[in-house]
């Protein structure tokens, strides 16, 4: 909710703006978090996230502001070595099929 509000606070006549209201009309749990005004930027810290295939991941996280887009942020996430997050990393990489070119679309290899 902090980076929702501090994105919309960068230009209050988007689009975002009215998606805001939107939602502050529709949802009680919305409005009550978004009247908390909580605007921190996180530039850095631990994110907890769940991953489906590999279970839970506590990652360590730096933003980057890019100089050659103003407004932009790159966030870099790593997992503590020889930690369980690491491992499931590791272990989600490993488990990754082929992404290059679905199989069903592959041409055949001709002799």
């Amino acid at each position: 909710m902090a980076l929702l509000r501090a994105e919309a606070g960068r230009d209050p006549h988007d689009r975002l703006s009215h998606l805001v209201g939107e939602l502050s009309t529709r949802s009680e749990t919305f409005r009550t978090r978004w009247a908390a005004h909580n605007v921190r930027a996180h530039r850095s810290g631990v994110k907890h996230f769940h991953h489906p295939a590999v279970g839970d991941l506590d990652l360590t996280f730096e933003a980057m502001e890019l100089s050659a887009d103003p407004g932009l942020s790159l966030l870099a996430y790593s997992a503590e070595p020889g930690s369980a997050s690491q491992d499931g990393l590791l272990a989600g990489l490993a488990a990754t099929p082929d992404l290059e070119q679905p199989a069903d679309t592959r041409t055949p290899h001709r002799t």
